[in-house]
C-alpha cells in the first residue's frame, strides 16, 4: 500500500511542478504584456494653451495685439479726418462749380480708397507676424516634445482637441510649457 501511495505522489509532483512552471510562465508573459500596454497609453497635450500661456506665447500675443491696436488708433484718425472733409465738401456744394465739386469728390475717394488698402495691408501684416509667431513657436516645441518622449518613454502625443475624454494624469502640457519657457524666452518678430 505504501508503494501504491508512493508512485501516486511521484505522478502528481511532476505534474505539480509542471503547472507551477506554466502559471509562472504565463505571469511573466502576461506582467511584461501589460507592462507595454501600460507604456504605449497615448499622451495628450493643449498646443492652444502652450502657444497663448507660453511665456514667447504671451509676449508675441502683447506686441501683436499692441502693433493692431496702434495702427487702428492711427486709422481712426485718419477716417475720422476724411468724415470731416466730406461734411466739409457737402457744405460747399452750393457755393462750388460742379468742376470743382466733382474734383474733390474724387480726391476724397482716393483717399478713402488708401485708407481701405492702408487697413488691409495692416490686418495683413499683423497675420503674416502672427502666422510668423506660431511658427516660431512650433519650431521650438517640436525638440522639446521630442525630447520629452524619449525622457519619459512616451510613443505617442496627441493634441488635447482631438480627444473627447482623458484621464488628466496623461496630461503633459504643464511639463511642457514650464521647458519652453526656459528654452524660449521671446520671439523676435519685426
Amino acid at each position: 500500500m505504501m508503494k501504491l501511495k508512493d508512485s501516486i505522489l511521484t505522478l502528481a509532483l511532476p505534474f505539480n511542478m509542471q503547472f507551477y512552471k506554466k502559471i509562472t510562465l504565463f505571469s511573466i508573459l502576461f506582467l511584461i504584456f501589460n507592462t507595454s500596454l501600460t507604456a504605449d497609453a497615448p499622451y495628450y497635450l493643449d498646443f492652444k494653451y502652450i502657444l497663448n500661456q507660453s511665456d514667447a506665447g504671451k509676449k508675441a500675443q502683447t506686441f501683436l495685439k499692441s502693433k493692431l491696436d496702434n495702427g487702428a488708433k492711427s486709422l481712426k484718425k485718419k477716417e475720422q479726418a476724411i468724415q470731416e472733409e466730406e461734411r466739409k465738401i457737402i457744405q460747399q456744394k452750393k457755393v462750388i462749380s460742379a468742376e470743382e465739386y466733382k474734383k474733390k469728390i474724387t480726391d476724397l475717394r482716393k483717399k478713402i480708397d488708401s485708407l481701405q488698402k492702408e487697413r488691409n495691408s495692416l490686418l495683413a501684416k499683423v497675420s503674416e507676424q502672427k502666422s510668423k509667431a506660431r511658427t516660431e513657436l512650433l519650431k521650438n516645441l517640436n525638440p522639446i516634445i521630442q525630447e520629452y518622449m524619449k525622457e519619459k518613454n512616451i510613443r505617442i502625443v496627441l493634441d488635447k482637441k482631438s480627444i473627447l475624454l482623458a484621464d488628466e494624469n496623461l496630461d503633459i502640457t504643464q511639463d511642457i510649457v514650464k521647458k519652453l519657457n526656459s528654452k524660449l524666452k521671446s520671439i523676435k518678430l519685426d
